[in-house]
C-alpha cells in the first residue's frame, strides 16, 4: 500500500499479487515495485509538484534487487548477453543462436544470478 503526496494524499495505490512466484514473496520485492511503478505515473498523470523542504527517501544499496528474465531464444550470442546484463551468462553448446534459457522467460530473480543458455 502507498500513498502521495504524504501530507495531503491524492492517490492511494493497493497491490495484491495472488500465488505470486519467485523465490522470496515479500511484499518488498513483489508487490511494492509494482506500487512504485503506479506511483511514479501519477505524479505526472495529476500533475503533482515537487515540494520544497521534504526529506527524499534515498535508496538502500544494500536492497536486494530483482530483474524479470528476457526472453533470448532464437537470438545469437552477442545479442543475448546485452539482453542479460543485469545477470551472470553461462552458455554451452557450439553453435551461435540461443535454444533453450533457464530460468524461463518472465521469470524474476535476483541480480547476478546465473542465467544459462544452449546454443546450437
Amino acid at each position: 500500500m502507498g500513498f502521495l503526496p504524504a501530507d495531503d494524499p491524492e492517490i492511494i495505490v493497493y497491490v495484491a499479487v495472488d500465488n505470486a512466484k519467485g523465490i522470496t514473496q515479500y511484499g518488498g520485492t513483489i508487490a511494492a515495485p509494482i506500487a512504485r511503478e503506479v506511483l511514479l505515473a501519477s505524479i505526472d498523470a495529476l500533475g503533482i509538484e515537487k515540494r520544497e523542504g521534504g526529506d527524499e527517501l534515498e535508496y538502500n544499496y544494500n536492497d536486494k534487487k530483482y530483474y524479470e528474465v528476457p526472453n533470448v531464444i532464437d537470438m545469437n550470442v552477442k545479442d543475448a548477453v546485452k539482453e542479460l546484463k543485469n545477470f551472470k551468462v553461462e552458455y554451452t553448446g557450439t553453435g551461435e543462436k540461443i535454444t533453450y534459457q533457464s530460468p524461463k522467460a518472465g521469470s524474476r530473480i535476483l541480480e547476478g544470478e546465473t542465467v544459462r543458455l544452449l546454443l546450437n
